[in-house]
């Protein structure tokens, strides 16, 4: 969609909010608010400021592509580049999974587990953004993190959150799978939103996952126990006694996972809910 130069932001607006409301979205007026800042480099006040003006035809065709690919169900975090999580903004790119509310539990489970005041270790498997371990680190500053990602795609976005949320000095990030890691005994704590979908259910998701987040991220194999099934077993022969694992979950997987650990010899399991009032987190000490 291309729209006469001569339009003012404020007329621009109007047609992508109705754009957008046409394919459903909750919130049209602020998207297509939030994206216009984004297009043009303004700030809330500095659109306010200019709604009167003239939009530039540069920045009105840069707007509109934002705009038909968010009607065409590209995630917007996708298409500003950033995700917000635990009150932090986070460079998000179609190579992670987008931060959710519904992950925040997992961070607060873990805190709860943490000796306050005194220096730990954690690891975050599959960290993606690197959302779950900032978010902890930043909240318990005596913490030492490790972010590993067999994705090195990944892997950079959460070396730019780390760099961003000015922890490099106490957080690493690994381009490995969990499986060729060699740090399971040092750590005091793991924390881990593995991929847990099962694979048949992959292609009836919305739009917005199944066509632009990586299934790298969300496919966890026939069961969609796959990965916990790996990483259990590991921490299990690694982890030190006292350690404790905190595992981001599918709604329906508590009773599953929660028998993995036990079979394991984990301790001290517990089951979390999210916002929503579903199952999230399952917590085990080894």
């Amino acid at each position: 969609m291309k729209m006469h130069e001569a339009r003012t932001y404020q007329a621009q607006l109007t047609v992508a909010a109705a754009r957008l409301k046409s394919v459903g979205l909750d919130r049209p007026g602020r998207e297509a608010r939030h994206l216009m800042q984004h297009a043009c480099g303004l700030t809330a006040t500095g659109l306010i400021n200019c709604e009167t003006s003239p939009m530039e035809s540069g920045d009105a065709e840069t707007f509109f592509d934002l705009i038909e690919r968010r009607a065409s169900g590209e995630p917007y975090e996708y298409l500003t580049g950033e995700a917000w999580f635990c009150g932090l903004a986070f460079a998000c790119t179609a190579d992670t999974l987008i931060p959710r509310a519904d992950s925040e539990v997992v961070v607060d489970e873990a805190l709860t587990r943490l000796p306050l005041g005194r220096e730990a270790k954690i690891a975050d498997l599959g960290t993606g953004t690197g959302c779950l371990l900032i978010a902890l680190m930043k909240q318990q500053p005596g913490l030492i993190g490790t972010g590993i990602d067999c994705s090195a795609k990944a892997a950079a976005v959460a070396q730019t959150n780390v760099q961003r949320h000015g922890i490099g000095d106490r957080a690493n990030i690994l381009t490995f799978s969990w499986r060729d890691w060699t740090g399971w005994e040092d750590v005091d704590l793991i924390i881990s939103n593995p991929p847990y979908i099962r694979s048949e259910i992959i292609d009836t998701l919305d739009a917005s996952v199944k066509d632009y987040e990586p299934h790298l991220a969300l496919d966890g194999g026939a069961s969609g126990l796959e990965a916990y099934d790996e990483i259990i077993a590991m921490a299990s022969e690694r982890m030190k006694p006292g350690a404790w694992i905190v595992l981001e979950i599918g709604f329906d997987q508590a009773a599953e996972v929660q028998s993995l650990l036990e079979e394991a010899g984990f301790e001290t399991i517990s089951v979390a809910q999210d916002a929503g009032q579903r199952d999230r987190v399952v917590t085990a000490r080894r």
